[in-house]
């Protein structure tokens, strides 16, 4: 057994996209651009749902907790990807590297149960519309929301201290950009089974368990839709719904896209291009998808902007 003060001392590097330094510099002012478009359309979604009396339904109070768990996963990755675009010394110590692992996990699992209360919350809004206002209650809301960030912790707490307490030497390479579970787990000297059995097991229940409600949803609102004799209610119904299904469809589709790719040598670019776009790009387009979408958004920023613009004047 290895002395757990040289656990304590080891050092993780991450390599990133070191492997092609003359893209090193235009990767570090695009992913810069997407982290202040991020930040600024995020925390702009969540004051924007704020400020406008018309929001103050279920479907925007979960859009804003949405905005804000892609704030922060946001936050927790792309820092640290920009510092290692350029610097020389790539380097993250233990206690680092897993603390950044257990916010990705928290903020990752919370945002998959969150796009699945959002599905049920159009379901119960487009099927049950007489009773959602009672059906939806702040109460329930409250627990929805609650229920999804304590669920990422209960899924990030046991993975992150499995990672924490296992063995490691020295140096260790990371071929990726973000602290991930199985590229610690891989450079360590303990036995990874049973910390890669349970993300297994975390991992397929989240996502088949999300992708259900979500489907069924989904189809009841589908049947309902095609119901209505109003080819206007019809259209009114599919518009509420395309944000969030196109949402829906970005986040799993690239997670979904993640598990297919084969593990091997080979596919580690693959790799970093599909979790750059769920960790980097994904928290950028939430907001522009809602907003654009959204008459409502796009004339409270419009009057926001004006306001300030007058105000300045004066």
């Amino acid at each position: 057994r290895i002395p757990d003060n040289q656990s304590a001392e080891a050092t993780f590097i991450l390599l990133g996209f070191s492997e092609y330094p003359e893209v090193q510099l235009p990767l570090f002012v695009l992913f810069l651009i997407i982290y202040t478009v991020t930040v600024v359309g995020n925390l702009g979604m969540i004051l924007v749902i704020k400020i406008n009396p018309k929001f103050q339904i279920p479907m925007y109070y979960f859009l804003s907790h949405l905005s804000f768990v892609d704030f922060c996963y946001s936050t927790v990755v792309t820092p640290k990807l920009l510092e290692n675009l350029v610097v020389e010394d790539k380097t993250i110590k233990l206690a680092e590297c897993v603390s950044q692992y257990f916010f990705q996990c928290t903020f990752v699992v919370t945002e998959t149960i969150l796009l699945a209360v959002m599905a049920y919350d159009r379901f119960v809004a487009v099927c049950n519309p007489l009773q959602y206002t009672t059906v939806m209650s702040h109460k329930l809301c409250a627990m929805l929301v609650g229920a999804s960030y304590s669920w990422g912790l209960i899924c990030a707490i046991p993975l992150s201290y499995f990672l924490l307490v296992a063995t490691y030497r020295g140096k260790n390479i990371i071929n990726n950009f973000v602290c991930e579970h199985s590229a610690i787990a891989s450079v360590s000297y303990s036995d990874p089974y049973i910390s890669q059995k349970l993300l297994f097991i975390l991992a397929t229940f989240n996502e088949v368990s999300t992708l259900v409600v979500i489907l069924t949803s989904y189809a009841f609102i589908f049947i309902t839709v095609m119901k209505m004799p109003s080819k206007g209610g019809r259209q009114k119904a599919f518009s509420t719904c395309a944000s969030h299904l196109t949402a829906i469809s970005i986040f799993h589709g690239t997670i979904l896209f993640l598990y297919c790719v084969p593990n091997s040598k080979n596919s580690w670019l693959m790799v970093k291009v599909g979790s750059i776009f769920y960790t980097v790009v994904i928290p950028m387009l939430n907001p522009l998808i809602y907003s654009l979408r959204n008459k409502d958004v796009k004339e409270t920023v419009r009057k926001l902007f004006h306001t300030k613009f007058f105000c300045d004047k004066i």
